[in-house]
């Protein structure tokens, strides 16, 4: 049940007009070639099938290439993407969800004309998640923001705009000169050198672009996409893209000039023409949100989705291969299958891996989630402040609060005015998200309570003090909601794989947003990432 929860990151551009747009995906991977295996004419799916000669073999209820566990997005995706790019190695694949329902946190709600999401917002439209958007099917209910809407950051009592491309650098103003130049001086080398030990996001940055850049900008984004705390999220595992320009080229600047001359040397295959082409800096959803897509990649797999299974135990067999027993509706049912892919949140992963390997169990069980609630209200249009709306509306992305400024509420996103459909005519639907690393204590919090602070909040900054109440229509409240990428948390993920290795555990991987980074996005790449690794390793188990 892996997913990106919050996604403010549609407030991205607030750091890539720092520098080229080509590397404002902070996070690392490798380089993914990809084709659409449905062209815009397919309507039709091949479905997994069961090796019906072995579904009593050895008491077990069928036999399988994969078993994935866990049917939130990453372990959907994983699937899918086995089933599309690797049908010849991984024809029998399971994905077991112990929920009634496919999706892990995306939460889509429609009532009385509104359509809103109680978990991730939206994504980044990389090529890797266009092309699971057109194998999905979903290509024609695609929707796209806006990439000129405008992005804001509250402070010092003002939402201000930020640059969204570098044009804006010299006339925005969220930083004072001497900030932009401390930042400009910084990004080219003229700042304090490394240290000899992992940077948090703070240090980097300060060290790096200045103060400012980190409390005006890095600060406000980590609370909203990690709802994280950027004095102990690591630099190198959280935003290890920008990390690796200055180990590569010696400053930001000098890494983003190697690369381009690396990519130059080097240029990308052609672009597969089947996928969409998003202008600008973007986010992207559904026509229906973002339920659209695991029900799709969920009808397409059919039968070989199974919901109300939990996993009770899991054995290596001595002949190589994995024994799953699952609690289900129909009673216990066990699974034999070659390899065996953990998608759920590393603490269920912890406890399930426990008998095979105490040692991986006790290292995935240090990564720490921190509470969200995500708040969906409206307002009439009437009730926002004057000065707030363009044209007569309210337009833009959405805004985000750093810390230091008394808000307590993470960000706003304005919903109904990044993707069409959202809310009746003349009234505004906001999602709010309040709560994270820096504040545990919402769990303690009554829903009105969570209410009442994020109307506060905006009654400060974005609505009239004197308006209406607001109209309630959601307050999800995830205790556990996104996993750190804390210093150190590479050489968790390090112990975790070496000590399954350790125990002979190999066919069993990691996935999910513990491992692939936070972002909705970020989840569909690492499922390709897990795809390939899983059919490497099949393709050498067809051998033994």
């Amino acid at each position: 049940m892996t997913s990106t929860f919050t996604d403010l990151s549609l407030l991205r551009p607030t750091i890539p007009s720092l520098i080229p747009s080509s590397f404002s995906k902070f996070t690392t991977h490798r380089p993914l070639k990809l084709r659409c295996s449905l062209t815009e004419d397919s309507t039709t799916f091949i479905p997994f099938k069961l090796n019906g000669e072995a579904q009593s073999s050895a008491g077990h209820s069928a036999t399988a290439d994969c078993v994935i566990v866990g049917g939130g997005i990453s372990g959907l995706c994983i699937a899918q993407a086995l089933a599309t790019k690797h049908w010849d190695v991984a024809p029998n694949v399971i994905v077991t969800e112990a929920r009634d329902r496919v999706g892990g946190n995306i939460t889509t709600l429609e009532r009385d004309g509104y359509l809103w999401e109680e978990g991730p917002n939206s994504f980044q439209p990389s090529d890797p998640m266009l092309t699971m958007v057109v194998d999905s099917g979903l290509k024609e209910d695609l929707v796209l923001g806006d990439p000129n809407a405008p992005r804001f950051v509250l402070w010092d009592g003002t939402l201000r705009p930020v640059p969204g491309k570098p044009t804006d650098l010299p006339f925005f103003d969220l930083m004072s000169i001497g900030g932009k130049l401390r930042a400009g001086f910084g990004a080219l080398g003229l700042r304090p050198p490394p240290p000899g030990h992992e940077e948090s996001v703070e240090e980097f940055v300060r060290r790096n672009l200045g103060d400012e850049v980190f409390e005006r900008l890095i600060e406000p984004f980590c609370s909203g996409v990690y709802a994280g705390d950027p004095s102990k999220l690591s630099m190198k595992a959280a935003f290890g893209k920008v990390w690796n320009l200055e180990q590569t080229g010696g400053s930001i600047f000098g890494g983003t000039f190697k690369t381009i001359q690396e990519r130059s040397k080097n240029p990308k295959p052609p672009r597969d023409p089947h996928l969409p082409t998003p202008k600008g800096q973007t986010v992207g959803s559904f026509r229906k949100g973002l339920a659209m897509l695991p029900d799709a990649i969920a009808t397409r797999l059919g039968s070989n989705v199974k919901l109300s299974w939990k996993l009770s135990s899991i054995i290596k067999l001595e002949n190589g291969g994995y024994s799953l027993t699952y609690e289900t509706p129909e009673g216990l049912v066990s699974l034999l299958s070659k390899s065996v892919v953990f998608t759920v949140p590393s603490h269920i992963a912890s406890t399930l891996l426990h008998p095979l390997s105490p040692t991986a169990a006790d290292a995935l069980s240090k990564l720490y989630y921190p509470p969200v609630a995500a708040v969906s209200i409206s307002y009439p249009k009437e009730a926002i402040r004057p000065e707030r709306l363009i044209d007569g509306e309210l337009k833009g992305f959405g805004q985000l609060h750093p810390r230091s400024q008394g808000v307590e509420t993470l960000g706003t996103i304005y919903s109904s005015s990044l993707f069409p459909n959202r809310a009746p005519a003349g009234r505004i639907l906001l999602l709010n998200y309040i709560g994270g690393a820096t504040n545990p204590g919402i769990v303690s919090k009554t829903e009105s309570e969570l209410v009442e602070a994020v109307d506060r909040d905006l009654r400060k900054i974005l609505i009239n003090p004197n308006a209406t109440d607001p109209l309630v229509l959601g307050v999800r409240v995830w205790p556990q909601a996104i996993p750190q990428f804390l210093i150190g948390h590479f050489d968790i993920l390090d112990a975790a794989r070496d000590a399954l290795k350790e125990k002979g555990l190999q066919g069993l991987f990691l996935g999910g947003n513990f491992v692939s980074g936070v972002a909705l996005g970020r989840c569909v790449e690492g499922a390709y990432e897990v795809a390939s690794e899983v059919t490497d390793f099949l393709s050498q188990y067809a051998y033994k």
